[in-house]
């Protein structure tokens, strides 16, 4: 091979090479730009995200709403606010205050073992029914069931009265009822479920709707309020003429002789 040829070789494989290196690095900066354009996707989509977060974290909650929301008092209630709560035959003298905070896992004691008597009491008309609802535990324990349970109760009562009282036995029942730290009445398809062992309730559209929503939020906001105005430490707890009444044994029978002393005094 003679000195030139081996000299145009050599040049030609030089240009070769520079040709290649420069497609290479045409290629190495088209990557880095796309590279660089999905960091900068990923960092706006990222701050994006956080922003969304930030705003759904700073938007008040189902229940800061419904103490802000216009009041729907349930039919049944008289009273300011519709909180006044009272069943039982006109011509009954006394009214019987009973307080109760649907989580409270000694008021379902008491609906279990006093409840019956309690109602055939005021079917009687020995004395009326007034209740009151609580939603303290809610605080103690976190979650919003009692408030939701409270505001179903609310749909039961704009049923009937009787709803109401069937309703209110369902949710304190011993196959219905949570624990305390359990907060399944905050779920609307927990309190239907239950709500279709009451035949008013079962099937029944409008109460339906009410519970899912919120219509009674509101009123069980206020209905709480009742509660932390008038002095009763805990649930359940019963009042006659502004006196508590205080019962030695969750027995029908002590529930009677201490309601019965009320009554004559």
């Amino acid at each position: 091979m003679s000195s030139r040829n081996s000299q145009a070789n050599k040049a030609a494989a030089r240009d070769r090479l520079r040709a290649e290196r420069e497609k290479q690095a045409k290629k190495d900066k088209v990557r880095r730009q796309v590279l660089v354009a999905g960091a900068v996707v990923a960092v706006l989509a990222l701050a994006g995200g956080i922003g969304y977060l930030v705003v759904q974290n700073n938007q008040p909650g189902e229940w800061e709403k419904a103490a802000k929301a216009e009041l729907v008092a349930p039919k049944n209630t008289t009273g300011e606010d519709g909180t006044t709560v009272v069943i039982g035959k006109a011509d009954a003298k006394k009214t019987l205050e009973l307080y109760e905070d649907a989580r409270c896992p000694v008021c379902s004691q008491f609906e279990q073992t006093v409840g019956p008597q309690l109602k055939k009491d005021v079917d009687a008309g020995k004395y009326k029914l007034q209740f009151v609802g609580a939603t303290f535990l809610d605080n103690a324990f976190h979650g919003t069931g009692s408030k939701n349970a409270l505001s179903a109760l609310g749909a039961a009562l704009n049923v009937s009265p009787e709803a109401f009282l069937e309703y209110k036995a369902a949710l304190y029942s011993k196959e219905n009822h949570p624990d305390e730290r359990d907060d399944k009445f905050s779920k609307d398809d927990y309190l239907l479920k239950v709500a279709d062992q009451v035949p008013a309730l079962k099937g029944n559209a409008e109460f339906k709707k009410a519970v899912e929503d919120g219509t009674y939020n509101r009123w069980a906001v206020e209905m709480s309020k009742l509660f932390d105005k008038a002095g009763v430490k805990g649930t359940p707890a019963l009042k006659m003429d502004g006196k508590q009444i205080e019962i030695e044994k969750m027995t029908p029978e002590s529930f009677t002789a201490s309601v019965d002393k009320a009554l004559a005094g």
